[in-house]
């Protein structure tokens, strides 16, 4: 979907359709159509009057969501018509909304058909926005710069999406390696893959067992960002199951559909590290990626064993299906390692059912030492378009990883909290100087859900993007 802007008004533009975003109907000519048509100022709810070449949809507040969600919707309607143009009036609003409606455009106008027998050809179909009408020129303003922002933002989120959605036969690690050196080189970013001898010589045998019994080399990814005179260093650390059959302790088989979207949180921050480079952030910022398969077979790591990790950790195997987490431990140990002077670490996850249990699909869960750090993510996760809570650490829940024959265990002795024990369970692998710099991001419920919601299609949302950057953005406020 391309996006124009223009400050002609909105009589004087040429287009097939109009969206008319619509808060209350008392002022427009078409008042009693709507309402014999039962049109309500809900969110979702949308008219289309191809007498009148409109589309009026409704929305309950000004708000990022609300707008987005609107936006998505009509433009969702003008996807399924052979018209080639579409136009809307923000005239009334506060420029501010732009971000809404480009990111609810490009976001809700986001197909998946790369598996149909049959595919519809893509159209070429354009949204004219008529903003401002009072500035001569849109060259070099600051509604350009939303406009392309918003667009970088939008075209990360959907490349996740895209990574996430592929199937596992077609997205095992080797591929994974080699989309995240694709992204490296077009964003100009520097780049390291390592192999299964790297992670034997560097002792990350957490992540080396995950993967053993698999046909596909486990892989680690290193990509790095680094503008000069940096303000700040950051690091992005995702877990990269490719699929994730849970190994020898194996799911049951509809727990098996959707696995392939165990990659998510190594696809949102490939997808994030492009993002950066190409808004120019003023970070150095390194995004290392554990791709792994969790397979079955005779060389399977096992309930019982003991695994050492990168810094010499021992953990004790009760569930190979907790095997995400031991991903990450030694891709956080091998990131702290090679990076020094970090201020911050995020992990990305689709780390345990328990999170969608305890805060619903939509929701991700952020975890870790810092009060201020992690509520100042989920205030950036809400102001850029995502759900997102605390789920705090407590010493009682602790205890629960404890083992008795090692250091600790891949899974809790309790059944309850456990998208929390997970969180501390990574938390042993955080140096003590950067513990509080840590925040772990638990995205197994908005990552990939199996219907349709607000500007998200069935399947991948590319969670994790947008309030990444979104916090980036702040950082220094």
């Amino acid at each position: 979907m391309k996006i124009n802007l223009t400050n002609t008004k909105i009589n004087k533009i040429k287009s097939d359709i109009e969206i008319v975003l619509v808060n209350s109907i008392e002022n427009l000519k078409e008042k009693e159509l709507l309402e014999s048509l039962d049109f309500k100022v809900s969110d979702e709810v949308m008219v289309y009057l191809p007498e009148s070449g409109k589309i009026f949809v409704a929305y309950e507040e000004e708000t990022y969501d609300c707008l987005a969600i609107a936006i998505a919707t009509a433009i969702k309607k003008f996807q399924t018509t052979n018209f080639k143009t579409a136009k809307v009036d923000l005239n009334s609003f506060d420029s501010k909304i732009l971000k809404s409606i480009v990111e609810g455009t490009l976001l809700g106008s986001y197909t998946f058909d790369n598996y149909k027998s049959k595919q519809e050809k893509k159209k070429k179909q354009e949204l004219i926005i008529s903003i401002q009408e009072d500035s001569p020129s849109l060259d070099n303003i600051e509604l350009n710069s939303i406009l392309n922002e918003s667009t970088i933002i939008s075209k990360a989120v959907n490349k996740a999406r895209d990574m996430v959605n592929t199937t596992p036969g077609d997205f095992y690690p080797d591929v994974m390696a080699k989309l995240a050196k694709k992204l490296a080189k077009d964003a100009k970013i520097e780049y390291k893959i390592k192999g299964e001898k790297f992670l034997e010589k560097n002792d990350m045998n957490a992540m080396l067992s995950v993967g053993r019994a698999s046909i596909h080399e486990s892989k680690l990814i290193h990509l790095s960002y680094k503008p000069k005179d940096a303000k700040k260093k950051i690091v992005l650390v995702g877990k990269g199951l490719t699929y994730d059959s849970g190994g020898l302790s194996l799911k049951p088989a509809d727990y098996m559909v959707t696995m392939k979207s165990d990659k998510a949180g190594g696809c949102a921050v490939l997808a994030t590290i492009w993002a950066i480079a190409k808004l120019e952030l003023p970070f150095e910022v390194h995004a290392v990626i554990g791709a792994v398969e969790n397979m079955i077979g005779g060389d399977a790591y096992k309930p019982d064993d003991v695994l050492v990790a990168k810094n010499g950790t021992t953990i004790e195997v009760r569930n190979t299906d907790a095997e995400g987490r031991l991903v990450l431990a030694d891709c956080l140990c091998y990131a702290q390692d090679e990076i020094h002077d970090i201020d911050y670490i995020f992990d990305y996850a689709t780390l345990t059912g328990a999170c969608v249990v305890g805060v619903g699909q939509y929701t991700t869960g952020i975890m870790g030492n810092n009060e201020i750090l992690k509520r100042n993510a989920v205030l950036s996760a809400l102001k850029s378009g995502e759900y997102a809570t605390t789920l705090d650490f407590n010493r009682y829940l602790k205890k629960t990883i404890k083992s008795d024959i090692a250091d600790i265990s891949n899974i809790a002795s309790t059944r309850y909290g456990g998208a929390i024990t997970a969180g501390l369970f990574l938390d042993n692998f955080l140096k003590k100087e950067n513990k509080e710099k840590w925040i772990h991001f638990d995205i197994a419920g908005p990552a990939f859900v199996e219907k349709a919601w607000g500007y998200n299609p069935y399947g991948a949302s590319g969670a994790g993007v947008r309030m990444t950057i979104e916090f980036l953005k702040n950082i220094d406020k």
